[in-house]
């Protein structure tokens, strides 16, 4: 349904694959590449690189999932240590949508730290008793609306983790999101991490594929568990290519994009039942709840699809019976549409919400 509809409020516009594909190549003529294979190719090497020294690591590895890349890192972490247990928030990606790999392929054990709703502080692993051989932050938390610790906090766990010998790795899918909230560089953002994953679509817009950054040593044994696990792609310059060619232009939007979600939020004060959260903007994406249950706000969503041709999102069930919310990344859809025109589709979320209550 959302593809039928004329108004997309979250997110990016996708190109077609045949434009896509079009860039690709002229790009590729711009800039005579040649095909890597097994990952060993001029392109491909130079933005492992790129990607490596832009968040201060010494060497990149491209990988063809984060599912295969955080995982890996995380068991690479463990056995430098010689200790199995790993923290994490509860809402973090490994522990909620990897089909519990890690638990099943008897990789490490995980602790969940912190409230479930709230980032977390140096307190919650200080507190764990028990020997901790990583730990993984995500920045910013996609789970509960792209919230951040504040930059002391993180500051405060990379200094313990350091003290402790924990490595410290950062699940960083939406990494290049939160670098307008801190006001800081990526490389201050990472340092203090022993290393870090990316993603290659989420922002960047591009086919798919991570990259893991670390130090050399790290990285090379990270290269042959990609093997062993049947990640090594023999050409993998399609992925790299449709990151490479607008890297720059999706990263140097970025604050225009927080910039927005900012007036976005401006905006929601008008509109009292629909409850933004974080309350402030901390990335370019937030999750709006709204007083109707999961069921109740499918049914406003294709009504709006369909009499209006106007899609606001996918509604996901809250905590109460009647609350739900919808994710909204604000990318160029939002970036793009009017002030008044944007009022128009909050206050009809709104009047519908004050029709059902």
């Amino acid at each position: 349904m959302q593809d039928k509809c004329r108004v997309v409020l979250p997110g990016n516009r996708e190109r077609s694959p045949a434009q896509m594909f079009a860039e690709m190549a002229t790009w590729c003529e711009q800039h005579e590449v040649e095909h890597d294979r097994y990952g060993e190719g001029k392109l491909i090497q130079a933005f492992e690189q790129k990607i490596a020294t832009l968040l201060g690591f010494e060497a990149g590895l491209f990988v063809i999932t984060g599912t295969m890349a955080q995982p890996t890192a995380l068991q690479i972490a463990c056995e430098e240590r010689e200790c199995r247990n790993v923290a994490m928030h509860p809402s973090s990606h490994i522990y909620l949508h990897e089909n519990q790999g890690y638990q099943l392929q008897n990789r490490f054990n995980v602790f969940p730290v912190g409230k479930p709703y709230q980032p977390w502080t140096v307190s919650a692993i200080a507190s764990i008793p028990d020997r901790l051989g990583a730990v993984l932050y995500e920045l910013p938390m996609r789970e509960i609306g792209g919230q951040l610790p504040n930059f002391s906090e993180l500051e405060e766990i990379k200094r313990y983790c350091q003290s402790q010998d924990i490595h410290l790795h950062m699940d960083g899918a939406r990494l290049w999101e939160a670098a307008a909230f801190y006001q800081k560089s990526y490389n201050d953002i990472a340092i203090g991490f022993n290393s870090v994953y990316v993603s290659l679509y989420k922002g960047v817009a591009g086919l798919g594929g991570a990259m893991l950054v670390g130090d050399k040593a790290f990285i090379e044994k990270a290269r042959v568990w990609m093997h062993r696990q049947g990640g090594s792609v023999y050409h993998r310059t399609p992925y790299i290519v449709a990151a490479a060619m607008q890297f720059e232009q999706k990263i140097s939007a970025l604050p225009k994009l927080f910039e927005r979600t900012q007036q976005v939020y401006t905006m929601l004060e008008q509109y009292p039942r629909l409850t933004a959260n974080p309350t402030q903007p901390q990335a370019n994406m937030l999750h709006i709840h709204l007083p109707l249950s999961q069921q109740q706000a499918c049914e406003l969503r294709d009504k709006l699809a369909i009499e209006l041709g106007v899609w606001i999102g996918n509604p996901q069930q809250g905590i109460l019976p009647n609350q739900s919310f919808i994710e909204w990344y604000v990318g160029d859809r939002l970036l793009e549409i009017s002030d008044d025109e944007l009022h128009q589709y909050l206050a009809l979320i709104e009047q519908a919400c004050v029709e059902v209550s």
